[in-house]
């Protein structure tokens, strides 16, 4: 085992956060986190629903149901203590009030 990862698992607790954003808050989000002392970071471009389901869209005069919205999802570790700063900086950016602004989800991170 890496002593890095020997020496952060022992002293400072981790955690895993997931967030998915709407894609073009996406850059404003990562620049607030920039701040924040991230263990790793990785973004992907994903697609799915939440409460809202789907929604209508009109394209050329006519209707039509996107079932899965595009978000993008921010995944990254950080110790403990930080993860509530975290939260906060991240819903700072990303909240509109409006349905679909996404979720965070907070896990556990085992060490290797």
């Amino acid at each position: 085992m890496d002593r890095h990862f020997e020496n952060m698992c022992s002293d400072h607790p981790m955690k895993q956060v997931i967030a998915i954003v709407k894609p073009y808050l996406a850059e404003k989000v990562l620049d607030a986190l920039k701040t924040m002392p991230l263990e790793s970071c990785n973004v992907a471009e994903v697609k799915g629903f939440g409460r809202q389901k789907s929604y209508l869209d009109e394209y050329r005069g006519s209707e039509y149901s996107l079932a899965y919205l595009p978000k993008v999802e921010i995944a990254f570790w950080i110790e403990e203590d930080r993860v509530e700063e975290a939260i906060r900086t991240i819903v700072a950016v990303a909240r509109t009030g409006r349905i679909g602004d996404g979720k965070i989800f907070v896990l556990p991170a085992a060490c290797p």
